[in-house]
């Protein structure tokens, strides 16, 4: 496991046209390679944001013909990086249903691994606004936690954030980053983000990368921004603020190794009864 990495978050605003927010993100990906960045991430729905339903599902393709695929492994194969693909929209096995789903590609433009959303955002919000993902997707079952060149990576999604069992079951399974890609609604970000995300870094001592959709989107929908790099003492050392655009930062692993000697509680669980 080498001693640093660069790491660079994607933030954008994606609309209901795959081809235009590729268009939109490439070139954020090529300027974080450029600028040193060794893993790129994006955020939940980097493929599209679709409200409709009707058109949501006309749009989402099977896996195997979901051409925003090819184009990140193509993407990361010319750089040289690995890419987290926060997550698209794809037909699941389940007929009738779709999967949000994010996927890990290496640095020769291979996928390494699959996490499907296992939390579904069901909520009716103060605001008024009204989601309810369980009718249109599957949820995930298994738990992600992938190898990478600087050390294990727990998979996760926007309200995954809300279940801090999963991040403590990552973590116990040698995570020592976890990615929260997510498009958080604006009223709840405003809330909880930075709290939750600074909250599943300390309890765990693990490195959260958290990048995000932000402003509005066709249909309305608002998105909070902020995409954040967080250290495993909680120390939040880069923020996305509320705009598009590339947040980075260089990780230095052996924060890690110090933050989870001063404080060993991945060590001290004890069973409840």
């Amino acid at each position: 496991m080498t001693t640093s990495m660069h790491i660079a978050l994607i933030q954008t605003t994606c609309g209901r046209d795959p081809d235009s927010n590729f268009r939109d993100i490439a070139p954020q990906v090529e300027h974080a390679a450029f600028q040193g960045a060794n893993f790129v991430m994006l955020p939940e729905t980097a493929g599209f944001m679709e409200p409709d339903p009707v058109r949501l599902h006309a749009t989402a393709q099977p896996e195997a013909e979901t051409k925003a695929i090819k184009a990140y492994c193509d993407l990361a194969a010319k750089h040289g990086l690995w890419i987290l693909i926060g997550s698209l929209i794809v037909r699941s096995e389940m007929p009738g249903k779709l999967a949000n789903r994010s996927f890990l590609i290496d640095s020769t433009g291979h996928i390494k691994a699959k996490y499907d959303k296992i939390h579904l955002f069901d909520v009716t919000l103060e605001s008024g606004e009204s989601y309810r993902e369980s009718a249109n997707y599957r949820h995930g079952e298994h738990l992600c936690c992938a190898e990478t060149p600087w050390g294990k990576l727990g998979m996760t999604v926007c309200y995954d954030l809300r279940f801090p069992d999963q991040y403590r079951a990552l973590a116990k399974q040698g995570a020592v980053f976890l990615s929260v890609p997510s498009a958080f609604t604006r009223s709840t970000g405003q809330a909880h983000w930075h709290t939750l995300l600074r909250a599943r870094a300390i309890e765990n001592g693990c490195f959260v990368f958290a990048p995000a959709q932000c402003g509005e989107h066709e249909g309305g929908r608002r998105t909070y921004g902020h995409s954040l790099i967080v250290d495993p003492w909680g120390d939040v050392i880069g923020d996305g603020g509320e705009g598009p655009g590339v947040t980075m930062a260089e990780i230095n692993l052996g924060r890690l190794e110090s933050v989870r000697t001063q404080v060993p509680s991945l060590h001290h669980d004890q069973p409840y009864t």
